[in-house]
Parts: C-alpha cells; sequence; structure tokens
C-alpha cells in the first residue's frame, strides 16, 4: 500500500497531464470543449479514474468520449512515462454530470423557497387556538384565594 498523500499527489499530476496532453496533442475533431475536473488513482497506483466535463449537448459528450476512448493509449503510455512507476495506471474516463447535479440542487433550492413562503403567508393568517394567555397571573390567583375564604351559601359553619 502507498501513503495515502503519494497517491493524493500522482492523481493530482495525472489529472494535470491528461488535460495537458488533451489540450496540446489530441487532435480528433470528435473532441469538444473539455475540461478535466478530477482524477483518482487507487492505492495500489494501477487504475486512474479521470473525470470530465464537456460543454455541450448529448452528441458533443459522445463524440467526446469516444475521442477520449480512441487516445486512451497514447495517454496511458505519457501518464506512465511521467511518474515513473513500474507500471502504467490504467485511465477509465468518467463524465461528470455537475451541472446536471448543480441544476438538480437548484431546483430543490427553489422548491424549498417557495415551501418557506407558503408557511410564511399562512402564519400571517395565523391565530391562537386556546385563549391569548393561557396560563394563570398572579392577580387572578390572589382573587380565587379571596373567593374560597368567603362561606358559600349551602356550607355550614
Amino acid at each position: 500500500m502507498s501513503d495515502p498523500a503519494k497517491v493524493r499527489r500522482h492523481a493530482e499530476r495525472v489529472r494535470e497531464l491528461v488535460a495537458s496532453v488533451v489540450r496540446s496533442q489530441i487532435k480528433d475533431p470528435r473532441l469538444g470543449m473539455i475540461t478535466i475536473t478530477d482524477a483518482r488513482i487507487t492505492a495500489d497506483l494501477r487504475d486512474a479514474t479521470v473525470f470530465y466535463t464537456v460543454l455541450g449537448d448529448a452528441a458533443a459528450q459522445s463524440g467526446t468520449a469516444a475521442a477520449l476512448e480512441s487516445a486512451k493509449g497514447m495517454l496511458r503510455s505519457t501518464v506512465g512515462k511521467a511518474l515513473g512507476l513500474r507500471h502504467s495506471p490504467t485511465l477509465t474516463f468518467v463524465l461528470d454530470d455537475v451541472q446536471d447535479q448543480v441544476k438538480h440542487i437548484d431546483d430543490l433550492l427553489a422548491q424549498a423557497r417557495h415551501a418557506d413562503a407558503e408557511v410564511q403567508r399562512l402564519a400571517a393568517k395565523a391565530e391562537y387556538a386556546g385563549e391569548a394567555q393561557p396560563y394563570r397571573l398572579d392577580d387572578e390567583a390572589d382573587e380565587e384565594t379571596e373567593d374560597a375564604d368567603e362561606p358559600r351559601s349551602g356550607d355550614r359553619q
């Protein structure tokens, strides 16, 4: 097992290398506006997962996925040489759906704001179910004790 700090450094280096090679060496026309967002590498440094986003529609995303898949060998050899490891890590490319998640979170926040506004609207019209002051006050308690001292009409003395 490798040191976690070493694994993180290698993952960051893989991300930088792949981004550099994609920008400068891959001339595939299918490659769209791509951004390499993250890379993760296993503790044994054998497998690397590279996350990317593509600006565009589903056709641009599928074209970019195909271009990355066809350039995988060149990218793997470049990464392996630059890292200086005994075994070059295998590369797996995963489309990062950050924009979809952000849109979903924005929709949830909009629903929560709407629900909060509805609660505030209902709370403004609300009234107490019982009396406005449900607790006994000291003045009332004194009056009741004074009434208890006076004899009632049916009481014997």
